[in-house]
């Protein structure tokens, strides 16, 4: 499925023979102007794949980043592979298409490389995309299946504004489900992987499906355990002359999935994208890790651990 051989560079053949670049740049970060910023200057640096969400409420900012460099002339829209996700209020078949049409315009493309299905949670369908009940829980949606949502996509690709379609923090049973009955087989299943959730069944349920695996939280997150910490990493980073970021990364693009790293710091952003290949021994090192921690309990309700709430932002 490597078409590239630079590791920052590679790109990975999709199963509707469009290629995904495999290392990309995430746009959760929750101020606009932060958003703006990085974005531009992971443009700028070099990456080429950008990930982002309705739900992250910056698509906007990305566009407005995208825009500036179409417009330079620096980079051209087919070098760039740009996806965005619908929602969980959004899943019954009516509002998929709206749903994204706003986010086009948004991010001021006349067209998507990929459109993933965030959670495979339906949310009571309409404004609020966090919808609660009086005892504050959360309001599901048993009024539609993943299956009708993953058809209104289907539909998407027909019209032809839409590449390629996927599924977002689902695991190998819901993807089993899409491809015994979907008419176009997810290009892309996006969940989170690292060497302490390094996911190996899915990457193989992947590869026989012909579906590609983007990892998230590639780096671990910013709490407890710490994957940048761990001592394997740390000894193999030292021995390599590479940060502990830079060694996850690498270890992710050599096994064969495309991952997504987001900061908004521009030197992080820059050391991101300067990846080099890790020795067979590094590799065997790490996939030696025994530790296993999921950071983002999403799979579980849909409901997302890295995205604060509205009114959070409100406060």
């Amino acid at each position: 499925m490597r078409e590239h051989s630079e590791l920052r560079c590679r790109t990975i053949l999709m199963n509707n023979g469009r290629s995904i670049p495999a290392l990309g740049f995430g746009t959760l970060i929750p101020d606009p102007g932060d958003t703006l910023r990085a974005t531009r200057t992971a443009l700028e640096v070099g990456f080429r794949q950008f990930d982002c969400a309705e739900r992250y409420r910056n698509e906007a900012s990305v566009g407005e980043a995208l825009q500036g460099v179409l417009r330079e002339g620096t980079v051209r829209r087919g070098d760039l592979f740009i996806g965005t996700k619908l929602w969980n209020n959004n899943h019954r078949p009516e509002r998929v298409k709206p749903a994204f049409e706003a986010s086009l315009r948004a991010l001021r493309l006349d067209y998507l490389d990929l459109y993933l299905i965030h959670t495979p949670f339906a949310f009571r369908p309409g404004d609020d995309q966090d919808p609660r009940d009086e005892s504050g829980k959360i309001v599901y949606d048993d009024g539609v299946t993943l299956l009708e949502t993953w058809g209104a996509l289907e539909r998407l690709v027909d019209e032809g504004k839409c590449h390629a379609i996927g599924l977002s923090d689902v695991d190998g049973a819901r993807l089993a489900e899409i491809n015994r009955s979907a008419r176009i087989r997810p290009a892309v299943v996006q969940v989170e992987a690292h060497p302490y959730l390094p996911q190996w069944e899915l990457l193989e349920a992947c590869r026989e499906a012909g579906t590609v695996l983007l990892a998230f939280a590639a780096l671990g997150h910013s709490f407890e355990p710490r994957l940048l910490e761990d001592s394997v990493i740390k000894k193999v980073a030292a021995a390599v002359g590479k940060t502990a970021a830079q060694v996850c990364i690498a270890w992710g693009l050599q096994r064969g999935t495309a991952l997504l790293t987001t900061s908004k710091n521009a030197d992080h952003i820059r050391e991101s994208f300067d990846v080099s290949p890790l020795p067979e021994s590094a590799m065997e090192a790490i996939e030696g890790i025994t530790t296993r921690y999921r950071f983002n309990p999403v799979v579980e309700t849909g409901i997302p651990g890295f995205i604060p709430r509205e009114a959070d932002l409100k406060d």
